[in-house]
């Protein structure tokens, strides 16, 4: 059960650091900040162990999770934008 909130935390994390990477207005909340970090870092992990981009652990695995959340949030940006008023 630990291990779970942790993970949760740490997309959290990354999912707030991405945020403040990609400029625009947000369309997700916390909720869909947390999901989208950590759908970062495991997107992180699948290409660490699949293809030996990024070590398992440490501060390169956790940058390859901000940059997996930021474009995974670059994606739900583009399909999921509310319509500007003026």
């Amino acid at each position: 059960m630990m291990h779970w909130i942790i993970v949760f935390l740490i997309g959290l994390v990354i999912g707030v650091l991405a945020k403040l990477i990609v400029p625009g207005p947000d369309s997700g909340g916390i909720i869909v900040t947390a999901l989208l970090g950590i759908a970062g870092s495991l997107l992180a992990s699948y290409a660490s162990q699949r293809w030996g981009l990024l070590p398992a652990t440490g501060w390169k695995h956790f940058a390859g999770s901000v940059a997996g959340a930021v474009i995974l949030l670059l994606i739900y940006n583009a399909l999921f934008a509310r319509p500007r008023r003026l």
